[in-house]
């Protein structure tokens, strides 16, 4: 089991006292969220750079997105997320690499990455070895499907514990193969061959996930199951991703991956002084 604190790149992370904003930036044509606008490499970059500029802690770097579609090469999915990375190194912020291929993962982590957030639950088998060899961290997330392959209709006689199990299964196996338990992260997948109702679960549940024992992340923003909630488009649903990254949060999530930067800090931030865990910017209402 892991502990408290984390060391991710130059940055130490108390997760009984902190929460960790991680912001999304995909070199993917057909990325569901942004549609591509930060597919071009200077784009991407200087998102990035926004990102951290708004407060961000965190950058995850994605070529390939999860959803079903035609295989991306591993040397075309290298040529979108390597750069960025490289370009990042320094930055100050920790830097990931969305990616379910190893030699991907090899190759993100020399140019600078310091974790791999594997939507496949480690399903490349080489991925355990490159993480040891490196000693980068991982997010270990529950998925059902081959990637990029349809999986229709999921269906689950308990979803929290169905999820849970294959996490415990997921995270004994890269321990056995080598990996530090102070280098994972867990992630539940919502969204991830998963329907709205399963999601909706996993968040009010959230707590029997963060009880395995791993700093566990949430990867809501802007997902289907908050739009279908509320009724909302793609483009509407920033106040309901927040609502559910607080839920989350107070549920002992630790790290929130998200499209919508500047007011998921700020939110992650009123948490902290609610909790105590910071002061607040100035103190002058009534003094």
């Amino acid at each position: 089991m892991s502990g408290t604190v984390m060391r991710l790149g130059g940055r130490t992370f108390d997760f009984a006292r902190e929460v960790a904003v991680m912001a999304i930036v995909n070199r993917t044509p057909d990325s569901f969220y942004d549609r591509g606008r930060t597919d071009a490499l200077d784009a991407a970059v200087a998102a990035a750079g926004r990102a951290i500029a708004d407060g961000a802690d965190w950058v995850d770097i994605g070529g390939a997105k999860f959803a079903p579609g035609p295989p991306i090469p591993v040397a075309e999915e290298i040529d979108r997320v390597v750069p960025v990375v490289a370009a990042l190194a320094g930055s100050g912020a920790v830097i990931s690499v969305d990616t379910f291929h190893a030699e991907v993962a090899r190759e993100a982590i020399a140019a600078g990455a310091h974790v791999v957030n594997d939507t496949t639950g480690l399903s490349d088998p080489e991925m355990a070895g490159v993480l040891v060899g490196t000693g980068a961290a991982v997010v270990v997330t529950h998925s059902l499907a081959s990637p990029r392959t349809p999986f229709p209709s999921p269906r689950y006689d308990d979803v929290v514990g169905e999820v849970a199990a294959f996490l415990r299964d997921r995270v004994a196996k890269a321990e056995a193969a080598g990996v530090a338990s102070d280098r994972i992260i867990i992630d539940p997948g919502h969204d991830l061959n998963k329907h709205t109702l399963d999601s909706l679960e996993l968040t009010r549940r959230l707590g029997e996930i963060v009880e395995i024992g791993y700093p566990t992340l949430v990867a809501l923003s802007n997902k289907d199951f908050v739009g279908e909630s509320l009724g909302r488009g793609r483009g509407e649903r920033v106040e309901g991703s927040i609502a559910a990254a607080v839920y989350a949060v107070m549920q002992g999530a630790r790290i929130v991956r998200v499209h919508n930067v500047r007011e998921t800090v700020d939110a992650m931030r009123m948490i902290g002084a609610i909790e105590g865990w910071r002061e607040p910017v100035f103190l002058e209402h009534n003094r």
